[in-house]
């Protein structure tokens, strides 16, 4: 569950600081190698992923009560347990029955979909995490250690998108975290804004060279008005090469945007990054960088389309709420045995987060795109959205 906004941030401790000092020396670093200019995208990608210092690479706590946030599997197992089912019948439709999951954060959604999956006797041949932190990957398999020590040799942490992809894709909470491009048009010119080092991290426009991203934009952004927003083909290319390299199978992605029209629209003129940090949210990305995370929300029309370039079809797309409900996870719920139990209460209450529209429910977003024409799935029935796309 991602923070809202706040000004009322903890300051970080000396420790933390004396990291941030770092991680500024790094990008001032890049800008200076760059002649005086990075685009935000390649400070993003710094200050998230530069090996040893960036937010997702250190060994600073990130997820859970302790963190800076708190996703989906770390609230209650019961939102895996609901996911069990999309990925059981989207392994039914392989061969392999592989699972990869992409950045899978603390390891909680590995050791409980791999529980669940096993409950029904539906394990998977292999789950296949492609992680690029040394710090999480090792955090991930104490979890799983922990969690499911009877699954942890199906478990195999890989470095790069696998050559071919038999199986069920899950991408949660992972495209908003992959850095985007921010363009500026104003007054009928184009600007992509970026990072310069002058006395300090800071904004800086440049007119916009790249004209494949001119023309996304242009493509995008409503007309006859000055607007600034993120545009986002790393993402869109990550999709489009995990759906070229399944071969049989689902991908399945779980995160907070809109579809393009709503991305876009007339009033959200100012775009959609965010920092998170301790639970709270601001919009500064250059406060304290290295200790929180940067994030943008994902253009869903886009990746659909991402995928459907790479060979896949669209099966669904709807909100994280109708999604589970169809999942079946108030049937879990059901299971957690006595009403009025503590234990029923707590997990009520992660479920009442997970499909409330004031919470998770309606910001969240599920697409799924498959390696099949005729794939029908139920768990969008609820609401599949799949038209507003």
């Amino acid at each position: 569950m991602r923070p809202k906004p706040t000004s009322c941030l903890p300051e970080p401790d000396a420790d933390a600081l004396a990291h941030s000092a770092r991680v500024v020396d790094r990008v001032g670093s890049e800008i200076e190698d760059a002649g005086g200019w990075i685009s935000f995208a390649h400070y993003m990608q710094q200050v998230l992923y530069a090996p040893g210092l960036g937010y997702y690479v250190a060994g600073a706590r990130k997820f859970g009560a302790d963190g800076d946030f708190v996703t989906a599997p770390e609230m209650t197992p019961l939102f895996a347990r609901a996911l069990a089912a999309p990925v059981s019948a989207g392994l039914a439709r392989t061969r392999q029955r592989e699972v990869l999951e992409l950045g899978a954060g603390s390891g909680a959604l590995a050791a409980q979909m791999l529980n669940a999956l096993a409950a029904v006797n539906e394990a998977p041949s292999r789950y296949r995490i492609l992680e690029v932190s040394p710090e999480l990957r090792q955090r991930q398999r104490s979890t799983i250690e922990r969690q499911a020590p009877a699954q942890i040799a199906r478990v195999e942490w890989i470095d790069a998108v696998p050559s071919a992809i038999d199986g069920v894709v899950v991408l949660n909470e992972v495209l908003d975290a992959v850095p985007p491009h921010v363009v500026v048009r104003r007054a009928g010119h184009w600007y992509e804004r970026g990072v310069v080092c002058n006395g300090g991290l800071r904004w800086e426009e440049r007119p916009l060279a790249d004209a494949a991203l001119r023309a996304l934009a242009d493509e995008r952004f409503p007309p006859g008005r000055d607007y600034t927003s993120e545009v986002n083909p790393a993402a869109e290319a990550l999709v489009e090469l995990l759906a070229q390299r399944m071969t049989a199978g689902v991908l399945l992605v779980i995160d907070y945007g809109f579809p393009q029209h709503e991305y876009y629209h007339e009033q959200r003129s100012d775009g959609t990054l965010m920092v998170h940090y301790r639970h709270r949210a601001h919009a500064d990305p250059f406060l304290w960088p290295g200790l929180a995370d940067l994030t943008a929300h994902v253009d869903f029309t886009a990746i659909a389309l991402a995928g459907e370039r790479g060979g896949l079809t669209l099966a669904g797309y709807g909100p994280l709420a109708a999604f589970l409900v169809g999942s079946g996870i108030l049937d879990r719920l059901r299971e957690c045995g006595d009403p009025s139990t503590t234990a029923y209460l707590r997990e009520a209450s992660a479920v009442q987060k997970l499909v409330s529209p004031a919470e998770m429910g309606e910001l969240f977003k599920v697409l799924a795109l498959a390696r099949d024409d005729g794939i029908v799935w139920p768990y969008f029935a609820e609401a599949d959205r799949s038209h507003r796309l």
